[in-house]
């Protein structure tokens, strides 16, 4: 069986261990079925400033919006995280190991001492694949890294075991 843990070690102030087998309850997932094939919004400084100043606004006018209550709360979608194919974006994990200033490059390390090095800003754009079908990733994870681009979402790197910032 796979070992589900992965190390983010090296040239970080905080080395992290993750626990892909964890990230269907986190609302961050991205469903991989269609992230790809949607386009995606760019959003521009000006927009998301005055989106901000509509709703300072409205805030200001109207009061604030309370919490929600157990009625209005989300609910997970269990049929959803069931047959779902999921991943995670790399960039907030990478946030929170805080990479160090005079880092270069990301190693991912995986089976047979293979390697696969990458840039930071390019690494960081990356997405961790880590359901398929609703099944965690245990023949050939417990991560896929996809590029952000997916232009190797039919290859993508498998058998990670650890992540080393250098």
């Amino acid at each position: 069986m796979v070992e589900t843990i992965i190390p983010v070690k090296g040239a970080v102030k905080f080395q992290l261990t993750l626990d892909p087998t964890v990230w269907i309850f986190d609302d961050r997932k991205l469903d991989l079925n269609t992230y790809f094939v949607t386009e995606k919004a760019e959003e521009d400084n000006e927009k998301y400033l005055r989106d901000m100043g509509a709703h300072w606004s409205r805030e200001i006018m109207e009061g604030a919006v309370f919490p929600p209550t157990l009625k209005t709360e989300r609910k997970f979608d269990r049929k959803g995280m069931l047959t779902g194919t999921f991943g995670m974006e790399i960039k907030p994990f990478f946030n929170n190991a805080e990479i160090q200033t005079d880092a270069k490059e990301v190693v991912f390390e995986c089976e047979n001492n293979e390697e696969h090095t990458f840039s930071i800003e390019e690494a960081q754009n990356f997405i961790f694949k880590f359901s398929q079908d609703g099944k965690p990733l245990l023949e050939d994870g417990p991560v896929h890294v996809l590029f952000a681009d997916g232009s190797n979402v039919n290859n993508p790197i498998k058998f990670v075991r650890a992540i080393r910032i250098q």
